[in-house]
């Protein structure tokens, strides 16, 4: 496994090792001693999540303030524009975001730990999102920040195509109003 370091020194790129054949092809794609030497800490999983998406879906910018998650994301099927957001309002990179297409075919997972905004758009006619979370999900804390804030300026691979939102996403808050760590 490679990591790739991003702008944010915490949010790292997971570059699998994929052993390919005749038959189809093998790889890990999460050993927790490799990942914690990464991450620098102990990192303990809770809950592993899975959407399904059609093309141009926009899912965030979302995060919770209480039971933070980390998240490592990767794709089964299709691929994805994925997004983390620092929302830590005492780091050097506040507000700045890392953007990443993460894919069945690259195989390549984020990690985006506690303390950052996270959203995806789908970029192929089908796509499948699965993510383990440090946290367990909390409704009651859950909060989302637009996914087209001015402050933030995504440069979302869009193509002139308006995304899908859901309601909740496009009532979300600008991060100049929202509820931070």
């Amino acid at each position: 496994m490679k990591v790739v370091q991003t702008a944010i020194p915490e949010v790292l790129i997971f570059e699998p090792k994929v052993f390919s054949d005749n038959r189809g092809f093998f790889f890990e794609c999460y050993q927790q001693k490799f990942f914690d030497a990464a991450t620098g800490y102990p990192v303990s999983f809770v809950q592993d999540n899975h959407s399904g998406s059609q093309q141009n879906v926009l899912r965030g910018l979302h995060y919770q303030v209480q039971q933070a998650q980390g998240k490592l994301i990767r794709v089964i099927a299709g691929a994805i524009y994925d997004v983390a957001v620092d929302i830590r309002q005492n780091s050097s990179t506040f507000g700045k975001y890392v953007g990443a297409e993460l894919s069945s075919e690259n195989k390549r997972m984020l990690w985006i730990p506690e303390g950052f905004a996270h959203g995806f758009l789908t970029l192929a006619s089908w796509n499948e999102v699965y993510y383990k979370a440090t946290s367990f999900y909390a409704p009651a804390h859950e909060r989302s920040i637009r996914w087209d804030d001015p402050e933030i300026s995504v440069d979302w691979p869009l193509n002139d195509v308006k995304p899908i939102v859901s309601g909740k996403d496009e009532a979300g808050a600008w991060l100049r109003d929202a509820e931070l760590f």
